[in-house]
């Protein structure tokens, strides 16, 4: 198999099939002690809450939700 310039693989069939992966599924690649990598499929639900979860408390102003919706909104 080979790595294309930009850096990409193609995942070989049977393994998108068992993993349950698809054109627009997230993974993640973790390089192990051993020199090996390790490909997981994310779950967005999971990847999302834990975003939420590192964002909590994060910010630095004191607008309420309607004050941050109206300038989102422009």
């Amino acid at each position: 198999m080979r790595i294309t310039s930009k850096g990409q693989v193609t995942i070989p069939l049977e393994i998108r099939d068992k993993l349950g992966l698809k054109a627009s599924s997230e993974v993640e690649f973790e390089l192990l002690p051993d020199g090996k990598v390790c490909l997981t499929r994310v779950d967005k639900p999971a990847r999302r809450s834990a975003l939420v979860k590192k964002m909590k408390g994060r910010t630095t102003t004191r607008l309420s939700t309607d004050e941050i919706m109206k300038l989102t909104r422009g």
